[in-house]
Order: C-alpha cells, then sequence, then structure tokens
C-alpha cells in the first residue's frame, strides 16, 4: 500500500473549511439582519388611539412609517353595539389608509381594524381604539364577523425569508462538501 504524502488532501480539507466557514459567516449575518427589514408601522391615528371625541368623523384614517402598497386592504369600524359602522372601502393614499364612517351612534367605545400591506410585501395588521361620549343618530351596518376582528399588534404571516436562506446555505454547502469529497473514490492499487 503506498502512502500518499497528504498534500491534495490537506490543501482540500482547508479549502472544504474556509467555504463553510464561510457559508456559516454569511448565514448568521443573514439571519442577524432580519431586525432592518422591519415592517410598515402604525404612526398615528384619526381619531388618535384611544381618543375621547364628542362628534362623528366623517373618516377614520391610520398613518404608517413608509407608503402601503394598494394591494387588499381591509378596515372596518366596530361599535361598541357589535356593528359595522364603516362605510365603502378602504381607500390608501400613500402612507394612509382610510375609511368613510359618516354618524356614529350609541356612546362607548369603537374599533377600528386594518390589514393593509406593507412596502417589502408583507401584510400588517392591527387594532385603534376611539370612545363616542354623545350619542349619534347614524345608522348601523350589519353585525361584525367575530372572525374577522383583530387582537391588535402586526401578523407577518407566512414563512419568513430568513428560513428559505438559511435552507439554502445548507443545500450549498452540503452539495459542496459532497462535490469535494463524496464524489471520488479511493482505488486499491
Amino acid at each position: 500500500m503506498k502512502r500518499r504524502n497528504g498534500t491534495a488532501s490537506g490543501v482540500r480539507a482547508k479549502l472544504l473549511a474556509g467555504v463553510l466557514t464561510g457559508l456559516l459567516v454569511a448565514g448568521f449575518s443573514l439571519l442577524s439582519g432580519g431586525v432592518a427589514n422591519a415592517h410598515s408601522a402604525p404612526l398615528s391615528s384619526s381619531p388618535e388611539n384611544g381618543a375621547q371625541i364628542d362628534a362623528s368623523p366623517a373618516r377614520v384614517s391610520v398613518t404608517f412609517n413608509e407608503d402601503l402598497q394598494p394591494n387588499f386592504p381591509s378596515m372596518t369600524v366596530t361599535g361598541p353595539d357589535g356593528n359595522l359602522w364603516s362605510k365603502g372601502q378602504p381607500l390608501i393614499e400613500g402612507p394612509t389608509v382610510s375609511i368613510e364612517v359618516g354618524e356614529l351612534g350609541p356612546v362607548g367605545e369603537y374599533k377600528i381594524a386594518y390589514r393593509v400591506t406593507s412596502a417589502d410585501g408583507h401584510p400588517v395588521q392591527g387594532t385603534r381604539t376611539f370612545t363616542l361620549t354623545k350619542a349619534g343618530n347614524g345608522t348601523p351596518g350589519a353585525k361584525a364577523n367575530a372572525n374577522a376582528s383583530s387582537s391588535g399588534g402586526s401578523d407577518d404571516g407566512g414563512v419568513p425569508l430568513w428560513v428559505f436562506i438559511a435552507g439554502a446555505v445548507v443545500l450549498f454547502g452540503g452539495g459542496l462538501a459532497f462535490a469535494l469529497f463524496g464524489g471520488r473514490r479511493k482505488s486499491k492499487n
């Protein structure tokens, strides 16, 4: 049996170690960079969140920190009676989504529920509230769907991008290791 000097296999091992280290560093930097890609966040609303008002606004709105995509916005206003008080379809203008409400009805807390598409394509949803302190003469819409109401916060929806990046790094590293070491067979002389 001949003894190999180990030079070629040593170079291959160092090359593989360097490539795998680079892949790990790149993978971790991509994973930790997710915080910089934040989604749209609400900055203000009209009426302001938690405000007490004595007259009905013509429209309610929520303004975000960046322009929104006009794709499939959803916004409703539900009164203390459980009925919808919003009318028509939501309107997106730059960073603001709004909907017409007209004359409100009973005194109490009204909930603005929204779901919009942020500039990076992720859905963002949440709620804001205001309290009507003087009864209005408006006519309510249908009862609100209990499943459509939101518990607040935001929802990224779907699988995060970092999962696909990590999977790609693992697949690439495994393929590279196979190409460097697995495809060659030692022949016995």
